[in-house]
């Protein structure tokens, strides 16, 4: 589907060259002007010359826990400023992790090429340090759009490779100065003749909702041979909660680069992280503690595949305010003379300065170790004010890797992952305790990056599944061996003899034979891209139908119950959980009912694991049924029960193997028995097709589903006055084999909310009326959560970041779904007016609310109020009172 299909005029993005008009007034040499602070007037405008000029879009990445605004030209961020989805319309800011946290991690981020065409050394980037160029721009011939594995979504293609893609395609082709605009160092656009087809991938599976990523394909169209080409992601990341939007919360940022990290399976092994990343320097806290606006988590970026193996890399960061500047730079030696920029100590402007920075494969120390003096590394000493910046400052860094060369026509992929880590800051008093900028090891080495370092292996292994032979060539990638006792290790390179006791650890490179005991971890893939892992079910089709204090839940599963793994092929469903909250964060909801197939996993004993013998899984669960198929032996009137063998201390002997059974999940089986969920139509048989033209019409609900995949539950003794959220989740048995756990659909997204109240049905025959409330409306019960407090959580205003005079609320319920509310004062004047148009069948279709805020944006004043609801064949006039 064509993005711009589902983009309506009104919400178009108009990009920001950002303040191009004022930047071409300004002086490079003006180093006063801080284009952050004034970005609040500019609203990502634009500078059009031509109603022919290519048009930037965004769409943001929703579907995991990483929320991010992505645009059609290389960047994406929205430098600070929120935009509307065109998809769900709500507002975005440029990257939001966790999602629905409203903590914000990016101002926007940029993809740098250079690459020496003839005698020139030329750069084309899609924004930089001022934020004065866009030298990437969309082909107005191709297309902005989004597809998705999920098969209940409406962006459903067959040639998705995630949950949600966002594909685009742009060159660094236009030379018009209105669009490209000039650099800072005052030269206008020269290109490089390359074409960019991009899309980025999202999902919302457990293990991999913390990333998204990024695959390129870059073309040279030009007629030149691209020479020495060096890519580079840059990244302009600023932490701070949606509330503390300024430059005190955006001045006080780390930033550095891991480039390894102990792996999981322990024995000494370490994987390559390489991860530049950007966090808050102390998380905010609020009075030694934290709270909703604490920053606590990490972002950052990894190159996961370039054109060779043999590439170089470079990781450099700089700060600055405008005003001043530092980077770590390299003294000069006399192989590598040293590169004055122009009117700045740290920030590339030109063309040739940015080649200079992405070409010097130099790895620069982490901001916390600024005033440490590292000239024994050839490093110019630190700046004057080091200890400043050691302390967190307006930050942005370079990740860089080249040389390759680009022929004309020929087309290179990248893939690089965007990876988000919480958990990063754990204890509020440390910075404040520990941070010494002359010894900052005490309080970097109580940094968790336990979270960003999972998370970027499993960017790495969705990229390239670890031991999967993708091509079918018979390697599966790389792996280690550990070897616990006296074994011989053979392999191409180098034989092992004798190992000592003490468990040690090998690295196998290419195909080895073990002769005795080993345990073998495949860490990478064949080299092939996958773009795929093991995935949940997909959610089931779900209603919602209100009644007074109950909220009445219809499910049909089919979907859910007939999906095959992605990864494993396998039908693999498990069950359904029905949760409900009063807001959608995923920490908000409780679990009402689940249900689950009777089946049970089976564990067996195995001796020579190591370093102890204990239980595996390896399989996939039985059904009740079917262990007691296996193991009752009718001769001898032995039935057997799983039951009865349901831990390691109460185990089955079975020829010559030990084993015990665990229920897979919770085996609430039993419909209206041990499970709240009910078969709605119990008695239905399978069906006998899917082809829902050659069924019979029994086998279908009036509006078309499938009765057979039918269940309602009831979630009763809920409040009638206040927004209920439900959402309801399928989940499987998970990957034994490979030891991945059972994954459930994500609650972050398909939720419904409702307000329990009376049905229009029961409104419209007379039985009740409509009403308001709270009436009276007293600004002094404190009816909305506590300003200093979000998580306080209170009747209106929940989780808002809003003024409090923008959160008040008065709300209407028992409502025709479609009707006219007009407010008026007691004198007869109009205050405003609100169009209620709903379906039926909408879960909200009774209820709508009002923000006490007059036609003239203007708060409300105490008194006695009316209201007029009309509908096509009724009217109903209340009143109520406001005192505040």
């Amino acid at each position: 589907m064509n993005f711009l299909n589902f983009i309506k005029k009104d919400h178009k993005i108009l990009y920001l060259v950002v303040f191009s008009i004022l930047f071409f007034t300004i002086q490079t040499n003006s180093k006063e002007y801080n284009p952050k602070l004034y970005s609040e007037s500019s609203k990502l405008q634009q500078n059009y010359s031509s109603a022919n000029d290519p048009i930037v879009y965004y769409a943001a990445h929703t579907r995991g826990n990483m929320q991010l605004a992505v645009a059609n030209n290389g960047s994406w961020g929205t430098f600070g400023q929120n935009i509307s989805d065109p998809i769900t319309g709500q507002q975005i800011q440029s990257c939001v992790y966790p999602k629905n946290s409203e903590i914000v991690f990016l101002w926007v981020g940029a993809m740098w090429i250079g690459a020496v065409v003839g005698r020139d050394t030329l750069v084309s980037c899609a924004t930089e340090d001022y934020y004065s160029v866009q030298e990437f721009w969309p082909d107005p011939n191709d297309s902005f759009y989004v597809e998705s594995i999920d098969e209940s979504s409406p962006f459903y293609s067959e040639d998705a490779r995630s949950e949600e893609d966002i594909v685009s395609v742009y060159t660094d082709t236009f030379t018009n100065v209105n669009l490209t605009g000039t650099d800072p160092a005052n030269q206008r656009h020269k290109p490089l003749g390359i074409k960019i087809e991009q899309r980025s991938m999202a999902w919302s599976y457990d293990y991999a909702d913390d990333f998204i990523l990024f695959d390129f394909k870059i073309q040279n169209i030009g007629i030149e041979r691209l020479e020495k080409v060096y890519m580079a992601i840059f990244v302009d990341g600023d932490v701070w909660h949606k509330t503390n939007r300024d430059g005190a919360h955006w001045t006080d940022d780390i930033i550095g680069f891991l480039p390894d990290f102990p792996a999981p399976e322990g024995y000494g092994f370490r994987d390559t992280v390489n991860i530049a990343y950007t966090a808050d320097n102390d998380g905010d806290p609020t009075n030694g503690a934290w709270d909703s606006k604490s920053c606590l988590s990490v972002v950052g970026t990894r190159v996961i595949r370039t054109p060779s193996d043999s590439l170089k890399y470079s990781f450099n960061w700089w700060a600055t305010d405008y005003v001043d500047d530092f980077g770590p730079r390299k003294s000069e030696t006399a192989n590598n003379p040293y590169r004055y920029f122009q009117s700045s100590e740290a920030l590339p402007k030109s063309d040739r300065e940015k080649y200079f920075v992405m070409s010097q494969e130099e790895f620069d120390y982490d901001l916390l170790y600024t005033a440490i003096d590292h000239t024994a590394d050839g490093y110019k000493p630190p700046p004057p004010d080091a200890e400043n910046y050691a302390d967190g400052y307006d930050t942005r860094y370079l990740l860089s890797f080249g040389p390759f060369t680009i022929n004309p026509g020929e087309k290179l992929p990248i893939t690089f992952a965007w990876v988000g880590g919480t958990d990063l800051h754990q204890d509020p008093t440390a910075f404040e305790r520990l941070q010494d900028p002359n010894n900052p090891s005490a309080f970097y080495n109580q940094l968790n990056f336990d979270s960003l370092a999972n998370n970027s292996r499993w960017a790495s292994w969705i990229y390239d599944n670890p031991g999967v032979d993708t091509d079918d060539d018979g390697y599966f990638g790389k792996y280690r061996v550990v070897v616990f006792d006296s074994t011989y290790v053979i392999d191409t390179t180098y034989v092992i003899d004798t190992v000592p006791t003490v468990p040690d650890t090998i690295t196998i490179i290419d195909s080895g034979y073990i002769y005795n005991s080993a345990d073998t971890f495949y860490y990478e893939g064949d080299g092939v891209p996958d773009f795929k892992g093991a995935s949940p079910p997909p959610a089931p089709k779900f209603w919602l139908t209100p009644k007074i204090g109950e909220i009445k839940v219809r499910i049909n599963g089919m979907n859910s119950e007939l999906a095959t793994d992605q990864f494993s092929g396998e039908k693999d469903f498990e069950g359904y959980r029905v949760y409900f909250g009063r807001d959608n964060l995923k920490q908000s909801y409780s679990l009402f009912t689940s249900y689950d197939k009777l089946n049970f996993n089976k564990y067996y004993f195995k001796s020579n694991l190591r370093p102890d013998p204990g239980f595996v899984l390896t399989e996939a669960p039985y059904t009740y049924d079917e262990l007691v198929t296996i193991y009752s032996d009718t001769l001898m009137g032995f039935n057997f029960n799983p039951y009865l063998y349901d831990n390691p201390r109460n185990t089955f002997f079975y020829k010559d193997s030990l084993f015990y059974f665990a229920p897979q999940d919770y085996n609430a089986s039993e419909f209206g028995v041990n499970t709240d969920l009910k078969k709605t139509y119990p008695n239905q048989s399978y069906p006998s097709s899917f082809d829902k033209d050659s069924v019979d019409a029994s086998e279908l609900t009036d509006d078309g589903y499938f009765k057979y995949f039918e269940y309602e539950v009831v979630i009763d003794g809920v409040l009638p006055s206040v927004e209920w959220f439900v959402n309801v989740t399928a989940f499987d048995y998970g990957s034994p084999e490979v030891g991945l756990a059972s994954l459930e659909s994500s609650l972050d997204n398909n939720a419904l909310s409702t307000v329990p109240v009376y049905d229009f049905d029961d409104i419209e025959a007379g039985v009740y009326d409509i009403y308001c409330y709270p009436n009276p409306y007293r600004g002094d019960q404190n009816y909305g959560a506590n300003i200093e407090n979000r998580n306080s959580l209170g009747y209106e205003g929940r989780r808002s970041t809003d003024a409090e005079d923008r959160n008040r609320r008065i709300h209407f319920a028992n409502l025709p779904p479609k009707c006219k509310i007009s407010i008026f004062s007691l004198d007869g004047d109009l205050i405003n007016t609100i169009d209620h148009d709903k379906d039926k069948y909408d879960p909200k279709a009774g209820v709508n609310e009002w923000n006490l805020i007059t036609r003239n944006t203007q708060l409300v004043v105490s008194g006695l109020y009316y209201y007029v609801v009309e509908w096509d064949s009724g009217s109903f006039i209340g009143k109520f009172v406001v005192i505040l």
